[in-house]
């Protein structure tokens, strides 16, 4: 499984890079860009191809799951300690049916303590980040963990076997994509190591 994080700041020709790793198989891409409006969120959802929002989770403004069909949700970790007394409350106004809905942890003991049953976790950072400077790895191990963790921070094609045997389910990925040559290309090799290990994982 793997986790494509937007980068945080527009690049060039990034839906066109979008359209294209959804064309290579795509299916989780965390729509995360911090200094959007809502309607400038909006704009960015009208610029990709309705086919394509289904697989589209969003960070910020849940409400858009109400005018778009996208994947899910995702709780960034100080939203998530806000409203995870009271999920119910929060859920209310919005069409959750059939959405998937993810939190982000920094702690692997705060993740295991946790009573929400989110449909898979991210956990950063596993190593040193590519896209944040000064973002060191803490090598977390999930084997003991029995939830769905996928882990984030500066995994790249060359370490993804490494983060398996750490436990993890699956890779969230910004730098390692969005930062390389193509990230077409890039994308396509870690996709090559699922192809090759579907068995095992």
């Amino acid at each position: 499984m793997i986790v494509l994080i937007a980068p945080e700041e527009d690049i060039a020709n990034e839906i066109e890079i979008l359209h294209q790793l959804f064309e290579e198989g795509l299916a989780y891409f965390h729509f995360r860009k911090p200094n959007k409006s809502y309607q400038e969120h909006c704009d960015y959802l009208d610029l990709v191809e309705k086919k394509y929002h289904n697989r589209i989770v969003v960070h910020y403004f849940h409400e858009l799951v109400n005018a778009y069909n996208l994947k899910g949700i995702h709780f960034q970790e100080q939203k998530r300690i806000d409203h995870i007394d009271n999920p119910g409350q929060y859920f209310k106004p919005l069409d959750m049916y059939g959405k998937t809905i993810s939190s982000s942890f920094h702690d692997p003991e705060v993740l295991a303590a946790c009573g929400f049953e989110f449909d898979y976790h991210l956990l950063s950072p596993v190593f040193s980040s590519i896209s944040k400077k000064g973002y060191e790895g803490k090598g977390f191990d999930v084997n003991s963990i029995e939830k769905r963790i996928i882990g984030m921070g500066g995994v790249t094609k060359d370490n993804i076997a490494e983060i398996h045997q750490l436990g993890f389910k699956g890779v969230g990925v910004l730098g390692g994509i969005w930062n390389s040559v193509s990230p077409v290309t890039a994308f396509k090799a870690m996709q090559a190591y699922y192809s090759k290990n579907k068995n095992n994982i």
